[in-house]
């Protein structure tokens, strides 16, 4: 079968990565995938020539209702959707997304959250079938870059041979100007903050090896990757309280949950001065990744859901 994936895909994010994976995993199973970013198109008439192309496309995946999905509904292709954070903690809160991500759910064959809350609040703000909204957690699986150095992120500072540990690193892509400008601002104010730009996947990892903590302060969360690559790698996690990081971070058991910049340095202190704690976080991280977070898991239930879409061409 010859797959449409269309997502987000600015290098070197978590959408990306997921992507890839998902991907990845369609493709095992003897199909094509083609991935694309949305970005390029703005229009499902956009997607006419594309998709029509032969040999033409059989079948759509989406990440995003209303970022991609709504790209597919003019589209005569049996297709599935992969919700994102943004689709139930923003995108609803606009009727005239809400009502698009409701007619993207009814035409979809088959929808993906990637928690049980996720799927509990999108049965409960958009209009779908219960029986059409699956839930797969993301597939995590790490890889450690052998060579790795922080030289570059500290050579400036001077309190740094005085504390070793009093480091906030902020890795990432520039993704939005205005908020890359906003945190550019209070980072030149700040002592000891500093930013660095993304890397590839293996460096990131091999950069959280050598952190003492690996920290989320997102206030939108659908599931964080980092979150789990951070656990799967045993390195402990403080994030913020929303309910995307809830979701896989029990406070005090996996990870350690804040509200405020107080209660991170609180949090933040705990970790460092009670070792059992620590242990007790990183131990229990890892097991629940490995026992809830499983690739191979996630790849048979993408194959499953494709083989859906496989025989919805013949129906239609």
């Amino acid at each position: 079968m010859k797959l449409l994936f269309l997502a987000c895909l600015s290098p070197k994010t978590g959408n990306y990565t997921t992507a890839e994976r998902i991907r990845s995993h369609i493709e095992s199973a003897g199909h094509s995938c083609e991935l694309r970013d949305v970005a390029d198109f703005h229009s499902p008439s956009d997607l006419a020539h594309l998709v029509s192309q032969n040999p033409p496309f059989e079948g759509a995946l989406a990440i995003h209702l209303f970022k991609a999905g709504r790209l597919l509904l003019d589209l005569r292709l049996p297709f599935g959707v992969i919700f994102g954070g943004t689709d139930i903690n923003e995108d609803v809160k606009d009727e005239q997304k809400r009502v698009v991500m409701e007619q993207v759910l009814r035409k979809a064959r088959f929808a993906v959250a990637f928690t049980e809350k996720l799927k509990e609040e999108a049965e409960f703000v958009l209009v779908s079938p219960d029986s059409k909204i699956y839930v797969q957690p993301q597939g995590i699986q790490t890889e450690v870059a052998e060579q790795f150095c922080w030289t570059e992120f500290l050579r400036s500072s001077e309190w740094h041979s005085k504390n070793l540990h009093n480091i906030l690193i902020i890795i990432g892509p520039k993704v939005d100007p205005a908020l890359t400008a906003e945190v550019e601002t209070v980072v030149k104010r700040a002592t000891g903050v500093f930013l660095a730009q993304e890397r590839s996947q293996q460096e990131l990892h091999a950069a959280m090896k050598r952190c003492y903590a690996v920290v989320n302060s997102s206030v939108s969360e659908g599931m964080s990757a980092a979150i789990l690559e951070a656990m799967d790698l045993r390195v402990p996690v403080l994030a913020r309280n929303i309910p995307g990081n809830a979701a896989v971070v029990k406070h005090g058991v996996t990870g350690l949950l804040f509200s405020s910049p107080q209660e991170f340095v609180h949090q933040s202190q705990r970790l460092l001065s009670d070792q059992e704690l620590r242990e007790r976080v990183v131990r229990s991280g890892k097991l629940y990744v490995e026992e809830h977070h499983s690739v191979k898991q996630e790849r048979e239930t993408y194959q499953r859901l494709v083989d859906k879409l496989h025989k919805a061409q013949f129906l239609a």
